[in-house]
């Protein structure tokens, strides 16, 4: 904010700034490769203070856009939301061990923490899923949601995961209870009525 940014830097290395973005895009380098090179080169690397200059105006770019737009900030608060409800519920879902890795071993936290993704990921899609079959139903009863109120409601939470006790499923009754699309009747609450 103190000082001004050196564009004529950015303009004389542009092309070189995008050889560098479609060596990371491509996979050709590794953002760490690129870093520890620029970084080893130390101060005289215009590319590396070309580089900076452009980190500089792009987040110049962002502050201003944020302060200025209410909805903008509204819709990063939104992001942001979303993203801690992911990691509460990653946290509600590794209870049982208190929310820490507890194995020894990298192969056995690495393992830990896939059973942990996919255990997250298929509580989220299945909330999505129902909450799409929500929608649709109170569509047909004839009450209007509008196509941007789903957008606002993050699929990440627990509420409807029992995380206490043995839970024992019987197969043969779940499978009675679906319906003809295959997915089982929605409970009706008072309070959404």
């Amino acid at each position: 904010m103190t000082r001004k940014l050196n564009l004529d830097l950015i303009a004389e290395h542009y092309d070189d700034l995008l050889r560098l973005a479609g060596s990371l895009k491509f996979g050709h380098a590794t953002a760490s490769l690129l870093v520890g090179k620029l970084s080893a080169s130390g101060r005289q690397n215009s590319l590396a203070a070309a580089l900076k200059e452009y980190g500089a105006l792009r987040r110049t770019i962002y502050a201003a856009r944020y302060l200025s737009d209410p909805d903008y900030r509204r819709k990063i608060a939104r992001q942001l939301n979303r993203g801690e409800s992911v990691h509460t519920l990653k946290r509600d879902l590794l209870y049982a061990h208190e929310g820490m890795i507890r194995a020894r071993h990298l192969e056995d936290q690495t393992e830990q923490m896939w059973c942990l993704t996919l255990a997250t990921n298929a509580v989220i899609a299945w909330t999505t899923e129902y909450f799409g079959l929500a929608v649709e139903q109170m569509r047909r009863q004839g009450r209007r949601v509008d196509d941007e109120v789903p957008a606002h409601v993050s699929p990440a939470h627990s509420e409807n995961i029992n995380f206490f006790g043995a839970i024992e499923v019987d197969i043969d009754a779940e499978l009675a209870q679906l319906g003809p699309t295959g997915y089982r009747p929605l409970r009706v609450r008072d309070t959404l009525c």
